[in-house]
């Protein structure tokens, strides 16, 4: 541990607390030891506007991400494809966003984090603006410029949640990510919105809805120019310093592999992101052609408002289900160390009740799909900044950005990545039978759609075995940031 001390930047005196081994986190929330923003290098004032401009531009990427989904009807028709390549647009979206995580994990363990948002997010507009000129007859060409839009895009949700980790601790931090995954939700809702009515205003030109959101990016990349100043690198952990050199990318990678809490969430967490991406990718199209089994579309394209009313579910379920899983979570806590991953998984295991019986009562009545679609991602969604909570605090501060990658690669290659495609290629095989069937088309993405409910009750079983280990690897992380404190004496940086 004392190689990961080994850093031209020297360390605040230590108090006794520290000495002793008591929680950091726990004494600032006091206000019992030195201010946390003189730890940090950044004002009060300064940390609420850097924490409100991270939260903005996760509201545009995400609503950009989910535009796709929301003009999906539109583009089906344009680009003539079918369930399975429509699947294929998530799927090299988010493979090739993974591909990159490692280097990106390096780079914002040991680079100028804000300068790598700034320059990623800038690059990240220019590409989705060439993306709306993307020809309808190549959808080759689509594929790939959209999966580099995920490949750059990724660069800032790694980087930011390391940030903020800097800025706060306790109970600001649990509050600071919850304002974090809310928005997560609003922009996903209003990427439903912005794709089907933008496109349908159009008159089903689908390029129009990707032309809103570059707009957003670059008033995002000027207000983190100006405004954002990054804080002192692990600071709210104790430990100020810099990545030290002697500490290899290696060794913090056999570090993360030994952190079965950190394993089990990620485990967890591709579940989750399994059925976010099948349900969040294909949830409009099934509910239009719910409607189309009941009373068949007699045009190509049907101007439905099901985009749009599930958008207001999505905002709605999300942001009532990371409010709830904050507040549980944080009650519980109280009586219970291993509160976390038990919310997590209790809340999983809930979901896949609803969300069987929102896919199974499909064209029965919409009203009843929409309801327990709305529990079902509520319950889903209660393990947002509860799990987040905890990838931060079971990983040392100075490997943080390393740990978002690793999770990133997991949760996202391997869960949701090819979610959408799987589901869309069950969907098809299965249509085969029938494929002249309005009827049939629905019954085919409905049985397809029917994998979701067990996934997600396989990924609360990850987490309920992640509270096995909780308590131990927050104290190892804890311990690692203390033994650094032990090491080095200096004099904090000066707010700004």
């Amino acid at each position: 541990m004392a190689s990961l001390c080994n850093s031209t930047q020297k360390m605040p005196i230590p108090s006794d607390d520290v000495k002793k081994g008591i929680d950091i986190e726990e004494k600032d929330e006091n206000g019992e030891t030195q201010d946390l923003h003189e730890r940090t290098g950044v004002s009060v004032t300064r940390s609420f506007i850097t924490v409100g401009i991270l939260t903005f531009m996760y509201l545009v990427i995400t609503m950009a991400t989910f535009t796709v989904a929301g003009a999906m009807p539109y583009m089906q028709a344009a680009f003539k494809i079918d369930d399975s390549k429509s699947g294929l647009i998530n799927l090299v979206f988010t493979a090739s966003s993974a591909l990159f995580g490692l280097i990106y994990g390096y780079l914002g363990d040991r680079w100028s984090r804000k300068h790598i948002v700034c320059i990623r997010m800038a690059l990240w507009s220019a590409i989705i603006i060439g993306l709306s000129f993307v020809p309808n007859e190549n959808f080759t060409a689509f594929l790939l410029v959209n999966g580099l839009v995920g490949a750059v895009e990724l660069s800032f949700k790694i980087t930011a949640p390391s940030i903020i980790a800097d800025l706060c601790v306790g109970d600001r931090r649990s509050r600071a990510l919850f304002c974090y995954c809310v928005i997560a939700f609003i922009g996903s809702g209003l990427g439903y919105i912005v794709g089907s009515k933008v496109a349908s205003a159009a008159s089903g030109d689908w390029r129009w809805a990707f032309r809103i959101s570059p707009a957003l990016g670059m008033i995002g990349v000027l207000l983190i120019l100006v405004f954002v100043k990054e804080p002192t690198r692990g600071a709210t952990g104790g430990n100020n310093s810099k990545p030290p050199s002697s500490k290899t990318w290696t060794s913090d990678l056999k570090q993360l592999r030994k952190n079965r809490s950190f394993l089990f969430c990620t485990l967890g967490m591709m579940s989750v992101n399994f059925v976010a991406g099948a349900i969040g990718f294909h949830a409009p199209t099934f509910l239009k052609r719910a409607r189309d089994a009941i009373e068949p579309c007699q045009t190509e394209v049907c101007d439905y408002n099901d985009s749009l009313i599930f958008g207001g579910v999505m905002i709605t379920a999300g942001i009532c289900g990371v409010v709830s899983g904050a507040e549980i979570a944080k009650i519980y806590r109280k009586t219970n160390p291993r509160a976390d991953p038990i919310v997590c998984a209790s809340g999983l295991f809930i979901s896949a009740i609803f969300l069987f019986l929102a896919i199974f009562m499909g064209n029965i009545s919409l009203v009843a799909t929409y309801v327990f679609l709305f529990f079902g991602i509520l319950c889903l969604t209660l393990n947002c900044s509860v799990e987040a909570d905890i990838r931060l605090y079971v990983v040392p501060a100075a490997s943080r950005s390393t740990a978002e990658a690793i999770f990133m690669i997991g949760a996202d290659l391997l869960g949701e990545a090819g979610s959408a495609y799987f589901i869309g290629l069950i969907s098809d095989r299965i249509n085969l039978q029938n494929p002249d069937s309005d009827l049939w088309k629905f019954r085919s993405l409905q049985y397809a759609l029917m994998v979701c409910p067990f996934i997600v009750a396989i990924g609360g079983g990850f987490f309920l075995a992640s509270a096995r280990f909780i308590e131990e690897d927050r104290k190892k992380a804890q311990t690692e940031s203390e033994d650094c404190v032990l090491q080095e004496v200096t004099v904090a940086p000066p707010l700004n």
